[in-house]
């Protein structure tokens, strides 16, 4: 069965910075493109970023410039640096894997004050 699990989330003042982590197990990770998707309160889950298996990368207009996604195939392991965090990127933070179908973690709490 396969499973990623999200860390890295935490409080951090505009302006301010975090790395998320994304820990996968159970599945063929370098077949798997990763995405980071995150869910604001009230609103609906959206993407991102995601990284694709050959390395192409996509954003969200929201993020470009401030964000970026990688991956690291020998252990399993995607990652969403994030800089100049503002508040409009509250918000829980999910991992999902996919290659055919979707892998989802549980998320973790994203919180910039400002």
């Amino acid at each position: 069965q396969g499973q990623v699990v999200e860390s890295g989330g935490g409080l951090v003042q505009a302006g301010g910075s975090l790395r998320l982590s994304c820990a996968a197990s159970g599945i063929i990770f370098s077949n798997h493109h990763m995405a980071w998707y995150r869910e604001a309160s009230g609103n609906d889950r959206e993407l991102v970023a995601v990284i694709m298996r050959d390395g192409t990368t996509r954003y969200a207009d929201t993020v470009k410039g401030r964000f970026t996604i990688s991956r690291d195939n020998a252990k399993n392991m995607a990652y969403l640096q994030m800089n100049n965090l503002n508040p409009d990127d509250t918000g829980v933070y999910f991992c999902n894997a996919r290659w055919g179908n979707d892998v989802w973690g549980h998320g973790t709490r994203v919180t910039v004050s400002s």
